[in-house]
């Protein structure tokens, strides 16, 4: 399918590996110009140069201000944003203070909507945008450790869930993405501890994962680019404001 977004420009946040990667090679096969991002301009330029299609590194932590006005000036009108970034480290809520408290939400609800709101009214002016937000199933399904990442990437939900319908005459839709157990680094790091307590492999450990999943296997970067890139497509216009979760059938209930 011709996705009707060549010569688009796209910014897609976290980009070198994982997910954001995913989206970002997605992205550059539609034809996009895709600023990819990493946190040193090393691991961005490393990762574009492998990417096949027009690509833009840049190094920046999209946490910051200033990594943000980095991604913004690397191009001239941004037709593409997909919000990504790590989410913060598995822990007991109780071992939860204050400082790690901001610093997670920050992370993952504050700079996304921070980077909506510099680009969404030049989308709107030009009659055509969207605006992706990689959150987590653990939004839909609350995971055990993982409650500052659901706490904040739902609060960022529910933000833009209201902003999403006062675009969407514009041309402007705003969508989420929500992974469930996705073949990444990340997910092999959370594996690692309890794969060690075991005195079993991490290949083992990410084998029985993946047997704990209705589709028998995990998720990958590739297949969620595609759908990251279908919600950016000229074909999507009509879709805003939902939450479309990849879990390979993980999610017990109908809605």
């Amino acid at each position: 399918m011709d996705l009707g977004i060549a010569g688009r420009t796209a910014i897609v946040c976290a980009s070198t590996r994982g997910l954001g990667r995913g989206c970002a090679e997605a992205l550059a096969a539609a034809g996009c110009t895709v600023v990819v991002n990493g946190r040193t301009q090393e691991a961005a330029e490393r990762a574009a140069a492998e990417i096949d299609g027009r690509t833009i590194p840049v190094g920046a932590d999209v946490g910051t201000p200033e990594g943000r006005a980095a991604l913004l000036a690397a191009v001239p009108a941004v037709d593409i944003l997909v919000n990504n970034n790590g989410g913060p480290p598995t822990r007991d809520f109780r071992e939860i203070d204050h400082e790690a408290l901001i610093q997670g939400v920050e992370a993952n609800m504050a700079a996304p909507i921070a980077l909506v709101q510099a680009v969404v009214d030049g989308m709107a002016e030009r009659g055509f945008g969207r605006i992706v937000n990689i959150t987590s199933a653990s939004v839909k399904a609350p995971i055990a450790g993982l409650d500052l990442s659901s706490g904040a990437r739902a609060g960022l939900t529910g933000f833009l869930a209201g902003v999403a319908r006062s675009v969407a005459h514009s041309g402007v839709t705003i969508n989420f993405l929500l992974p469930g157990p996705f073949d990444t680094d990340r997910l092999r790091g959370t594996l690692e501890p309890a794969a060690r307590a075991e005195g079993i492999t991490l290949e083992e450990a990410v084998r029985r994962r993946a047997a704990t999943v209705p589709a028998h296997r995990l998720g990958t970067p590739a297949e969620f680019g595609a759908a990251c890139a279908f919600l950016c497509s000229a074909h999507a216009g009509f879709i805003t404001g939902q939450s479309l979760l990849l879990d390979g059938g993980a999610y017990p209930g109908v809605m």
